[in-house]
This record gives structure tokens, sequence and C-alpha cells, in this order.
């Protein structure tokens, strides 16, 4: 049983870092070849839509136990993510060439090829320090620009369209321009959380390598 978990996770990671790296190749071809920053979503955004949802069985992984994340902050990065993806970028065509998607495609694709590239090679045995430094340390810069410019200004330029459409009145019993503001308000505060839990973990697990080696 055990056996059949570890391969299920290597499986799943080494699929994640095997999509993000597709998506991140596909990111940096486009401004590559038309030296633009508009043709994030384009090129990839429907690829990034996928591994973000298939990304809700990590949630359920810390539910059932079979790693140690827990439930609380998975979801919140989950559900976060999800949102500005599935009910802003995609339903609002007119911000997908905005250069926050870029830059918010690029720091998610970067942070998830090393995080999951860790995750896979933990299945197998001990990755090599260099991923796992970069691992507990890339996201000190990554994270804050990929929320900043990106996901912050992003719903921040998606508002005029949100309220000329009535974006999801028919859906919604309560008034989503008015839900996004105060989803903008509540962002730095929910996006810290998250942010010092990284920096803990950075140093519980940094410190445990350094131990490791001393020994």
């Amino acid at each position: 049983m055990a056996k059949l978990q570890t391969l299920y996770l290597f499986s799943y990671n080494f699929l994640q870092f095997l999509g993000w790296t597709l998506a991140l190749f596909r990111i940096l071809s486009n401004f590559i070849s038309t030296k633009s920053v508009t043709g994030a979503y384009a090129s990839a955004g429907e690829l990034i839509c996928l591994l973000q949802c298939c990304a809700f069985l990590e949630v359920i992984h810390g539910a059932i136990g079979i790693v140690p994340s827990g439930v609380v902050l998975p979801l919140m990065q989950w559900s976060g993510r999800t949102h500005f993806l599935l009910a802003i970028v995609r339903q609002i065509v007119e911000v997908q060439e905005s250069p926050s998607v870029f830059i918010t495609f690029s720091a998610w694709s970067l942070s998830e090829v090393i995080r999951y590239s860790h995750y896979a090679l933990s299945c197998i045995g001990s990755p090599p320090y260099l991923i796992t430094y970069l691992r507990y340390t890339a996201f000190i810069l990554l994270y804050p620009v990929g929320v900043g410019p990106g996901e912050i200004w992003l719903m921040y330029q998606a508002l005029p369209f949100i309220k000329t459409r009535n974006l999801y009145a028919d859906t919604l019993p309560f008034g989503y321009y008015n839900f996004v503001k105060v989803l903008l308000l509540l962002y730095p505060l929910l996006w810290l959380k998250l942010y010092l839990h990284l920096f803990k973990q950075r140093g519980s697990k940094l410190g445990k390598y350094h131990k490791t080696k001393k020994k």
C-alpha cells in the first residue's frame, strides 16, 4: 500500500512538473518570438487552467493524510488561484493581454516547476540541495511578484468590465463587483498569512538540512 501511495504521489507531481514546464516554455517562446508580453494567456492559459483545476487533488491529499500539508493553506491557495483564473481571466477577454497575466503566469510557472520537481524527487529519495534550496527560497521573490503586479493588479483592471457586464448577476445571490472589491482589500492579508507560512517552512526545512550535513 505504501509503495502504491508513493508511486501515485510521484506520478502526480511528475506530471504537474511536466505540465508547468510546458506552460513556462510556451510563455517564454511566445515572448521571444513576438517580443511582447501580451500573448501569455493565448499561449498557455488553457493549459494553466487545467493544471490548476487538477491541483485540487492536493487539498484532498492533505485531507486524507497522505501528505502533511493539511487542508486550510492548500485550499486557500487553490481557491484564490482558481477564482483568479476561471472567474476573471478566462471570462474577461479584455484583460487576457494585460502584462499582469504574463507576470502572474511566469511567476507561477517558475515556482511550480521548482515545487513539483522537489516533490517528485522527494518521493524517490532525497532531492539535490540546489532543488531544495530553490524550493524554499525562490518564493521570496516569485510570490510577491505574482501576487502584487500580477493577481491584484489584474483584478483591479477587471473591475470596470465586471461592473459594466454585471458579471455573474444571474448565478450569484450577491454583487460580484462588490465581492471582488472586498477581496482586493483582503488579498494582502490572506497573502501575508501564506507568505509567512512559507518562511516558517523555509527555516524548518533548510535548518534540518544543515543540521544533517553537520552530522
